[in-house]
């Protein structure tokens, strides 16, 4: 199903951009995807571990570390909900937005918005983008490392306010956070948790299963995609595939030039550095990009990485 040999994956990048408008869904592969995605995950299910899971002070495993544990806190157990936020929930077209300098002058805003459903990556900023990245929420992903990275671990006033505007501005949508990955996130979580109880703040909070991550590796590694752990982008696709019948990806290119040998940024928003073939890294953002630029070839999905004209 994947071709991503590096031959081929030369003659997709250098056609992307062209692409665009002879680009055509292929559904008979979109439901091949979608069924062979099934088999390893129940993204209802997965999208979110539910009330009647858990109680307060049961005692969990994280994910990537299986020999520690942590409590489940009455915060957090009151905020899981009643059922999956995307249970029996079907789109026509989905947006995956992640946050690759590349979307910087694209014009994609009004492009991202005007999809049915769009999901953002780790609480990037908005406001100062919009024209590029747009403003619809509907799903937000947020990795506790954005606490101590971005807002400084929640320590001043100043830190919190800006975190709760940012909450805000997700007006009703959903919070998805790995609230159960690594030991040491858990305390941003919970100063997390407690905000958003404390201010009364309309979102919905979702807080992934213990099995997702494991589930959809295991569905890649059947296709020979060899990744270590999926980037949240991937995530974002490959759960997309259940609840989305046509699926757009725009903010995703893992190189530090584009196709003009112009210098991308990593983060559209900041000035991060990262060197995307490390071996030290969790993700094979290249392998993952070639995966996604194969599928776009054959009508699976497409992958904005030039500027919109809509």
């Amino acid at each position: 199903m994947f071709n991503c040999s590096d031959k081929a994956f030369g003659r997709s990048l250098s056609n992307l951009s062209d692409s665009r408008r002879g680009w055509k869904i292929n559904l008979t592969l979109v439901t091949i995807i979608r069924k062979g995605i099934l088999h390893f995950l129940d993204a209802e299910r997965d999208v979110s571990i539910i009330k009647s899971s858990f109680k307060p002070g049961d005692t969990i495993h994280y994910v990537l570390d299986r020999r520690k544990t942590f409590t489940m806190s009455n915060t957090l157990h009151s905020l899981l909900p009643e059922v999956s936020p995307l249970k029996n929930k079907r789109y026509k077209t989905c947006a995956v937005v992640g946050n690759s300098g590349i979307l910087l002058k694209s014009g994609c805003g009004k492009e991202i918005d005007n999809h049915d459903f769009v999901i953002r990556c780790n609480l990037a900023p908005l406001d100062e983008f919009t024209d590029d990245v747009g403003l619809r929420s509907d799903f937000t992903t947020m990795n506790p490392s954005v606490i101590q990275r971005v807002y400084g671990s929640l320590r001043n006033e100043m830190d919190k306010k800006r975190f709760i505007l940012r909450l805000q501005q997700l007006n009703d949508s959903v919070l998805w956070i790995p609230a159960f990955m690594v030991k040491g996130g858990e305390r941003h979580v919970e100063g997390v948790n407690n905000l958003i109880l404390k201010h009364k703040l309309k979102l919905r909070t979702a807080y992934p299963s213990l099995r997702l991550i494991h589930a959809i590796r295991g569905y890649w590694l059947t296709n020979k995609i060899y990744i270590k752990r999926p980037s949240t982008g991937l995530l974002m696709y490959t759960m997309a595939t259940r609840f989305c019948e046509e699926i757009h990806l725009y903010g995703f290119w893992p190189f530090p030039k584009d196709a003009n040998g112009n210098p991308v940024k990593y983060h559209y928003y900041d000035t991060l550095k990262y060197h995307y073939y490390s071996s030290a890294s969790p993700h094979r953002m290249p392998l993952e990009f070639k995966t996604l630029t194969a599928l776009h070839s054959k009508g699976a999905l497409k992958l904005t990485t030039s500027k919109c004209y809509l």
